[in-house]
């Protein structure tokens, strides 16, 4: 015989332990004689027993039930018993074969093996050795089985590593962006609910805003992306892909796929003032909870974890003890409205949180297989809320540097804004003192030169002369212009406001031009808002800042032009834009033309864009300008100060 009977040998596994919940054995054997007192002998060791009389009432048992060995007869009337074991190996590989002939041939019982049956009998055999041979192949199958159990959770533990892993040196070599801390929290939550991973059917994330007055849903991944996950880890080890790169992918197809799960997050939000919910809670103590019915409450039982390290136990020692290193907790009502939102009410409470402040909670469930959630689980789960933590810490580090690196880049954009202040108010200090004497003391002789120029040409005949005097006249009127322009800028004076209207003070000022406009064939265009209010102004300081912008733009055109003027009311501002068709600013100089002394023209002193600017800056207000083709547009934006009208007011 190839395997003699060796009833000596210990059998280590009980008949019950042989064989999964309904599965049976089956004798396929064309003899009744021996399918009966056969069955019954197996039965009446603890195994049961189904009998077919051929092939075809094999297919069907096996359709119908759950096989774990067929004693095999290879003389069957519908067809040969050695020819059936490739169709039985192929469709049903966890079947155990057992083969047994009339015939004692080496060749056969080789040939039966090759195929896939996993022993052989000749007959006649002893009921004794059949039951060993049984019971040997069973525990076979059974070691198959745990080893295959075991591989898996090993192909589990090492993507549970490899995530770890991947986790640990994105956070490790980048800063996190919130972008990142977003696809890093979903990596996490990935491998919650991966296959691969802890397999839990739902994981939601809820975190503390940033005053710590609420306890919010952030992200959940749902039963519909546990597949997904699965996908994920597959895809990543066949193209080599970067771990995150796939997280990105799965994130868009979680928020098209899982619709009502990101619902339910939305909607979760806990006062932090609320210390007695659970959520709260959990994460103010910084302890899991698992929230079970079955252990029986009103109407669930919160079970507490052992302490974390370095987290004093709130809960006196004398306290029924259920880990060995964790303390009973009062109950905690569990609130009805949370096991609404989640409509689930068994599932685990996980902190999340830093050395120096609670982050926030992740709870998970087995909402679709009703799997029961173990301490295993929560450990492992545990872990996984590690990684998160430093995630969202690292997150809020980056995100606080960040904010103070802001603030320093302003705070010395602010220090040069105030050197250069600093450093134009002592030279314009020493300049005004400068010109204030210069004005003093050029004023009287200059207008000496011109009193005594005008009236020797009223008193000499001679034309040749005349044209000497007249050179010293209008020399005498330049300078006398410029002395002007300096003494307006350097006496600063207080704005003196009253009620007036920007376009009244605009048609004053036009009418002191209408002559020079007229004589250098000058067309002005007009474009007036009626909706301007009256506002309290400085009337003499905004004609004089009129003055400048028009006498620019005239000189800008001496062989005639165009200069329109368009006044808008707008956001309790008032927009007067004036552009004219001239030469233009030279490129580059639409920032330097207010600088004191800038000046584009070969005469003049550069101080009237600067006292324009001064001006409007007294008002609260701005000047821009910008180069035109061809000629130059002003923009002046004045806030408006409501005033009431006078009783007459003035007119242009």
């Amino acid at each position: 015989m190839l395997n003699p009977f060796a009833g000596s040998q210990h059998i280590s596994l009980l008949p019950e332990q042989l064989l999964e919940g309904g599965e049976l054995i089956a004798i396929v054997d064309d003899d009744e004689q021996i399918r009966g007192p056969l069955r019954e002998f197996l039965e009446e060791h603890g195994l049961p027993v189904e009998e077919r009389a051929d092939a075809a009432g094999l297919r069907q048992l096996l359709a119908e039930r759950a096989v774990a060995l067929v004693l095999l007869d290879i003389g069957l009337p519908d067809t040969d018993g050695v020819t059936l074991i490739p169709e039985l190996v192929s469709q049903h590989p966890d079947l155990a074969i057992v083969m047994l002939t009339g015939v004692a041939d080496l060749q056969v019982a080789m040939d039966c093996i090759r195929k896939g049956a996993d022993d052989y009998l000749p007959k006649p055999a002893k009921f004794r050795e059949i039951l060993f041979v049984v019971r040997k192949t069973l525990e076979k199958r059974r070691l198959i089985f745990e080893n295959r159990k075991y591989q898996e959770d090993l192909e589990k533990a090492h993507f549970r590593i490899q995530l770890m892993h991947q986790l640990s040196l994105k956070m490790n070599t980048v800063y996190l962006s919130t972008v990142e801390l977003d696809k890093i929290l979903l990596a996490i939550l990935v491998g919650i609910t991966a296959n691969e991973g802890l397999r839990f059917n739902r994981a939601f994330l809820a975190l503390f805003d940033d005053n710590m007055d609420y306890l919010e849903g952030r992200m959940a991944i749902g039963a519909t992306c546990r597949e997904r996950a699965a996908e994920i880890w597959q895809e990543m080890q066949r193209q080599q892909l970067k771990f995150l790169d796939i997280i990105h992918r799965m994130s868009e197809d979680c928020q098209q796929e899982d619709q009502e799960i990101n619902q339910i997050v939305a909607k979760l939000r806990v006062p932090v003032a609320a210390t007695d919910n659970i959520l709260v809670h959990a994460a103010l103590e910084r302890r899991s909870v698992r929230i079970d019915p079955r252990h029986g409450c009103k109407p669930i039982l919160l079970e507490r974890r052992r302490p974390l390290r370095g987290i004093q136990d709130p809960y006196p020692p004398d306290l029924d003890r259920r880990n060995t290193s964790g303390a009973a907790p009062p109950d905690l009502p569990v609130p009805h409205d949370l096991i609404n939102l989640l409509q689930e009410d068994t599932f685990v409470v996980v902190p999340l949180f830093s050395p120096g402040r609670p982050l926030g909670v992740i709870i998970a469930d087995n909402f679709v297989t009703r799997q029961p959630i173990t301490d295993a689980h929560i450990s492992s789960l545990e872990l996984f809320a590690s990684q998160a933590s430093l995630a969202i810490e690292h997150s809020h580090l980056y995100q606080e540097m960040q904010d103070k690196i802001k603030q320093l880049e302003a705070l010395n954009e602010e220090v040069e804004r105030s050197k250069h202040q600093l450093v134009a108010a002592e030279r314009l200090s020493a300049l005004g003192q400068m010109a204030a004497q210069m004005v003093h003391r050029i004023r009287n002789p200059v207008t000496s030169l011109g009193g005594v120029a005008r009236l020797l040409t009223k008193k000499i005949d001679d034309p040749s002369l005349h044209r000497y005097l007249e050179v010293i006249q209008r020399e005498s009127q330049r300078l006398e212009a410029i002395l002007e322009d300096l003494t307006e800028f350097v006496s600063h004076q207080e704005l003196q406001r009253e009620p007036a209207r920007l376009s009244d003070i605009l048609a004053q000022v036009l009418l002191l031009f209408q002559r020079d406009f007229a004589a250098q064939n000058i067309e002005v265009v007009t474009e007036l808002d009626a909706q301007e209010p009256w506002c309290a102004l400085d009337r003499q300081q905004i004609r004089q800042a009129l003055i400048h912008i028009l006498r620019n733009a005239r000189e800008a055109m001496p062989n005639g032009g165009r200069i329109d003027i368009d006044l808008r009311y707008h956001d309790n501002t008032l927009l007067l834009v004036i552009r004219d068709t001239g030469v233009g600013l030279p490129p580059g100089h639409e920032t330097l033309v207010t600088d004191s002394f800038f000046t584009s023209k070969t005469q003049g002193t550069g101080l009237g864009l600067t006292l324009v600017d001064r001006i409007l800056k007294d008002h609260g207000g701005e000047l821009l300008l910008r180069r035109l083709e061809p000629g130059t547009e002003v923009r002046l934006t004045i806030p408006v100060v409501p005033a009431e009208p006078p009783n007459e007011p003035n007119s242009p």
